[in-house]
């Protein structure tokens, strides 16, 4: 790659939180944006999440920089103007009427910036749901993925934090389709992103499936599958692993490495439409004939033949992955004190955004920041001077670790 990033010499003001605005400025970062977070004096409540949210900030949060206002002050308010005059875009997603409040509305910007690109990512896009507080879990549980995820009669989340993340990549798509236009115009404009409609994105391949069979889609437990082996296998010393064969040939390929002669010559067998249909026996069979092999046979024959295969695995196990370590997919990272909850660094390593550009990864350029951690820097690329920093920080508008 290139020394010079995409996006190098773009600068980004972001007040976010939580994952989806944090992605967002995440994208653009390693991009090669500056992305400068501003965080209230005490930092980010999301430093201090527990359980699961306590990899939010150390995820999202890298190749930012740091700076620490009260920007409810009027000279905390003065430093922001200040930066975003000389910026590129703006992205927050606090709550509707926040940024109005303090004064950063997009109206308010764009006259001091006509240039300036403003990313909001919110619940709802407007309209009669606006006004209430989404969560990923509420538009999945609203928006049809819970209930194709669970068992019928058992709505559950997915794993991970699907519409935040997908929410802050549809704001970077924004923010970098309307670059593309400035480039054009000369002028900036708004750009909105949802979780709620990013969730029914993700279920509408289940509303076409309704759109054109007329037959309500069933959760992913129950469903028909589009193919007759695909499938979690429970197999020897009861370790359990994936297998599929997803077409004609991939089935041919599985009944000659594995000896089903009887199996490939059935009629009832021929095509994948007549395995489909004929699942109900057809699994329970299979399931009895891989229950006697072990998990690494079974993966080391569909790995020699070609087909579909998956061990079933722990997001932690993830940091030993040989193709992720072989294929640089892990960059090494230091974690700061101030968000890791043991009042230590961590040195660990984090996955990175899944592109390659000329062949190589975006890197890892900064770790995520310590709270104010570019404080003094910021202010003096906008002309304070040493003393009138100094006077901020008795004066308790800024701060710095």
């Amino acid at each position: 790659m290139s020394d010079s990033l995409p996006l190098d010499g773009i600068r980004v003001v972001e007040f976010t939180h939580m994952v989806m605005g944090p992605t967002c400025g995440m994208i653009l970062g390693d991009l090669g944006a500056e992305v400068i977070k501003v965080e209230p004096l005490a930092g980010d409540n999301t430093r201090k999440l527990l359980g699961s949210g306590s990899g939010f900030f150390p995820m999202f949060n890298r190749n930012k920089k740091s700076i620490a206002i009260d920007v409810k002050h009027p000279a905390g308010k003065e430093i922001v103007l200040k930066l975003l005059g000389s910026s590129d875009v703006f992205s927050e997603n606090f709550k509707s009427g926040t940024m109005d409040k303090l004064g950063f509305g997009y109206e308010a910007l764009s006259k001091l910036n006509p240039a300036l690109i403003y990313v909001s990512h919110k619940g709802f896009l407007p309209g009669p749901y606006e006004h209430r507080t989404a969560l990923d879990e509420v538009v999945q549980m609203m928006g049809g993925l819970a209930y194709m995820t669970g068992p019928v009669g058992q709505p559950l989340r997915a794993g991970s934090s699907v519409n935040d993340i997908m929410g802050g990549m549809f704001g970077a798509i924004g923010v970098l389709a309307s670059l593309q236009k400035r480039h054009r115009t000369g002028k900036g404009q708004e750009v909105a992103s949802a979780l709620f409609e990013n969730n029914v994105f993700l279920v509408a391949q289940h509303m076409m499936q309704f759109a054109v069979t007329g037959v309500p889609a069933n959760p992913m437990p129950n469903r028909l599958s589009a193919w007759a082996v695909y499938d979690v296998f429970t197999v020897k010393d009861g370790e359990q692993i994936f297998l599929s064969a997803v077409s004609d040939t991939q089935w041919a390929i599985l009944c000659k490495e594995f000896g089903f002669e009887d199996l490939k010559a059935d009629d009832r067998l021929n095509s994948n439409n007549d395995r489909v249909k004929a699942r109900g026996w057809l699994i329970p069979i299979l399931r009895e004939r891989f229950g006697t092999l072990s998990a690494k046979e079974l993966s080391n024959r569909f790995e020699q033949c070609g087909l579909p295969y998956a061990p079933i695995t722990r997001p932690h196990d993830l940091f030993d992955d040989p193709h992720l370590l072989a294929t640089g997919g892990l960059a090494p990272v230091t974690i700061p004190a101030d968000n890791t909850g043991a009042g230590r660094e961590i040195e660990t390593r984090v996955a990175l955004l899944p592109i390659a550009l000329e062949g190589e990864r975006l890197q890892v350029r900064n770790a995520p920041p310590k709270i104010g951690a570019d404080t003094i820097a910021l202010l003096q690329s906008i002309g304070y001077t040493k003393e009138e920093i100094s006077a901020l920080k008795d004066n308790g508008v800024v701060t710095w670790n």
